[in-house]
């Protein structure tokens, strides 16, 4: 393929993935300005108290499978965290094993406050069901929203009144660029589409053609530079021979 024939596709495959380009490097700029541990929210869960020293009966699992099995400091004193390989979850008493009722609104708003460690007040409580969770949680669990003042969502596990997740305004930026970052702003959750790695690999194709443009440049330019170099010399040895011409 000729240089010229192949800039001109170069140019135009420029104008096709230059978008995704400033758009892969824009976002992936936003999401790394920050420490992951801040964009979490890991500064706004409340650090538990020890586990005094107790003898923990075991918590009645009904014959289903178990995943993991932890014993959890809450406000109010530890509790079995049963999580079963079907992903529900529940929580134990573990003075007596027996499993714990559903939290209610009021159980959810006593356990956000011992969950929390910053200064906003709550707002609303409000129950999604796992089929209509928002799309921040992503979770595939029924869980209590708590909203708080500035804007920060706690979400509690339903059925266990586990704390799911911490969903502050700099995390949904955070999600949405995401979103953008991977192509995909209806799930933010599918790294490998149709869409993204024929973009990604038009963009590779354009590199490449860009590093080898550089080296054809490079080499035309060195040939050009010989060229007139060799014809200045030409140029010389005609007219040193005219003089001697001349002279005689």
């Amino acid at each position: 393929m000729k240089y010229l024939t192949l800039h001109k596709w170069h140019v135009w495959l420029g104008w096709l993935v230059g978008f995704p380009l400033i758009l892969w490097t824009a976002s992936g700029l936003f999401m790394v300005a920050r420490p992951i541990e801040e964009v979490r929210g890991e500064h706004l869960r409340a650090k538990p108290e020890p586990i005094a020293a107790i003898v923990p009966k075991a918590p009645f699992l009904g014959g289903r499978a178990v995943e993991k099995l932890t014993l959890e400091q809450r406000a109010d004193g530890p509790v079995w965290l049963i999580r079963y390989k079907d992903g529900a979850e529940r929580s134990a008493d573990p003075a007596t094993g027996k499993l714990l009722p559903k939290p209610g609104a009021a159980d959810v708003r006593a356990l956000a406050e011992g969950y929390y460690a910053g200064d906003s007040t709550i707002k609303s409580i409000q129950l999604f069901p796992a089929d209509r969770e928002p799309l921040e949680l992503r979770r595939g669990h029924s869980a209590w929203q708590v909203a708080l003042a500035d804007g920060t969502n706690l979400y509690i596990d339903a059925e266990s009144g586990s704390l799911l997740a911490v969903r502050t305004p700099q995390w949904r930026w955070f999600d949405f660029m995401w979103g953008l970052h991977i192509m995909d702003l209806q799930t933010r959750e599918d790294t490998s589409h149709p869409i993204l790695i024929g973009f990604a690999s038009l963009s590779l194709l354009s590199l490449l053609m860009a590093f080898w443009l550089l080296i054809a440049r490079q080499r035309r330019k060195s040939a050009m530079g010989n060229a007139k170099t060799n014809a200045r010399a030409g140029d010389f040895r005609s007219r040193a021979k005219q003089q001697q011409v001349s002279g005689r």
